[in-house]
């Protein structure tokens, strides 16, 4: 029999333990999208996140001796903490069954419920397969995180809040999918209430199983999934939630890593609050889908649906964000391999700020440079680039190589067995625009710079690691040109971790 889902989400049961969710103006986004931008904060959930909708509404209609059996589940991490928090708040027992790469935030908030966690697998799909297993010994209840009727009505009453808090026109919602339960939800209300208004997913190119499937016409099994919005990192979608999708569904938008780092930061910048990545995929996809589409003056809904973040994953969000906003351009130069060449390049970057310069000496004739630079979008980095080639530079744009970007800014350098006479020294400038070039014309055109790191961390210091080919006959000059130049300084020839890893 047909399900009922505009009866199902009307009735379903979720303030016992959800609020009604804030939607609020982007204001910051807004402007420089020229379009209405409205967060619906799930974010500010009791677990962080819209899954305990659906997880509520599910068990809330279980009969006492289903109850008393008790519930299992599988979860990246905020179904289980939407699951926990029902049982607890039910009086029924819960075991969940989380990946092993589920972040410890996420496990400990599991744990603190009530609840029991089970750590099985790399993906949601390894968990669930236990977690099945484990159902049959048990005959505890099955609580899906998305392929459930009672699990998408819960989620649907999003969409209701949506359209009981913003009664204007409203041209899209765009909603992250990993499984599809949310999205289901939300546009089986609203499809059935506002027709005309566009309901749009949003996937991460690397965990893209519900938009293959709907390209195939099919259910589509990934064989991998990618790993950094592990809240949406699903191999395979529902059969109910592929149904559902697949007839209410406009559009589905894939975005990259660096996309919704860069979204993880514009809610940040206009909210203070910081999402996890899955809960910023929406707000990357609306971006993406109004560069795409060139719409101005809209109204748009995007789902801030989790802020379960990792603290120590903010390193990697901070780095990415620039790029993500195409604000930096990572490119690799090659420039001549003698004294002077070096400051000569920096002069024709003008007044573009410096983000990062990776330099380590390797051959007597040229020399590899690794060098991050603020841009104001993409055309500036194609300007730039034709001004080097210009001059007869060498220079190639790594802003989208993964590889890049991920290990080789890291890794530029190694021994250098010509550069004699070399000593090595951390410097500290304060951090302001053209402090870099400062120091760099502040260096004697006498001694030959063999390693150069520099990265602009946003800190009130600039850090510089420089490596210069001094001889032993210049020690005095060289001290007397530390003490000119003023700035704080450590002498790190002797540091092991530069005999082992740098030096000659």
């Amino acid at each position: 029999m047909a399900v009922d889902y505009l009866q199902k989400i009307l009735t379903a049961k979720v303030y016992d333990v959800a609020i009604e969710s804030p939607l609020d103006l982007a204001t910051s986004l807004s402007h420089r999208l020229g379009n209405r931008i409205l967060l619906k904060r799930e974010d500010q959930q009791p677990v962080f996140s819209f899954k305990l909708r659906g997880a509520y509404n599910k068990m809330a209609h279980l009969s006492a001796t289903e109850c008393a059996r008790g519930v299992i589940a599988a979860s990246a991490g905020n179904h289980a903490q939407g699951v926990a928090l029902a049982a607890q708040k039910l009086g029924c027992g819960a075991t969940i069954v989380m990946p092993v790469t589920t972040p410890h935030i996420k496990i400990t908030a599991v744990e603190s419920r009530g609840a029991k966690v089970v750590l099985h697998g790399d993906s949601y799909s390894d968990a669930y397969a236990h977690a099945m297993l484990l159902q049959k010994r048990s005959r505890a209840t099955f609580v899906h995180p998305y392929d459930d009727p009672d699990v998408i009505a819960g989620q649907g009453t999003i969409g209701v809040e949506i359209l009981r808090q913003w009664q204007g026109p409203l041209d899209a919602i765009f909603v992250a999918i990993g499984g599809g339960g949310l999205i289901s939800g939300i546009a089986s209300y609203v499809k059935r209430v506002r027709p005309d208004i566009k309901v749009i997913g949003v996937q991460p190119e690397d965990s893209d199983a519900m938009a293959r499937s709907i390209a195939a016409g099919r259910r589509v099994k990934l064989a991998h999934v990618g790993l950094f919005a592990d809240g949406v990192a699903v191999k395979q979608v529902g059969k109910e939630t592929y149904r559902l999708v697949k007839q209410y569904v406009d559009d589905i938008v894939l975005v990259d890593t660096d996309a919704t780092c860069a979204a993880l930061k514009d809610v940040f910048e206009d909210t203070r609050s910081i999402l996890e990545p899955a809960g910023a995929l929406a707000i990357a996809g609306a971006k993406a889908w109004i560069e795409r589409h060139r719409v101005k003056e809209r109204t748009f809904v995007a789902i801030a649906c989790g802020a379960n973040m990792n603290f120590d994953r903010l390193r990697f969000v901070a780095e990415r964000a620039e790029l993500g906003e195409e604000r930096e351009a990572v490119l690799a130069v090659t420039i001549p391999e003698h004294p002077g060449s070096f400051r000569a390049f920096c002069r024709l970057l003008g007044k573009r700020s410096i983000t990062e310069f990776n330099y380590r000496y390797a051959d007597p004739k040229v020399a590899h440079l690794f060098v991050g630079i603020e841009v104001a979008n993409r055309h500036e980095t194609e300007h730039l680039l034709s001004e080097l080639h210009k001059q007869r530079i060498r220079a190639y744009d790594l802003s989208d190589n993964e590889m890049a970007k991920l290990h080789v800014r890291h890794l530029v350098g190694g021994h250098a067995p010509a550069a004699e006479n070399e000593i090595l020294y951390r410097f500290e400038f304060p951090e302001r625009p053209g402090a870099l070039m400062k120091f760099l014309n502040s260096m004697s055109r006498g001694w030959n710079i063999s390693l150069f790191h520099y990265r602009n961390h946003g800190a009130d210091y600039g850090r510089v690691l420089v490596g210069m080919q001094v001889p032993p006959s210049d020690k005095g000059k060289f001290r007397d040109f530390l003490d000119r130049l003023g700035y704080d300084c450590v002498e790190e020839t002797a540091n092991p971790a530069y005999k082992m890893f740098l030096g000659r």
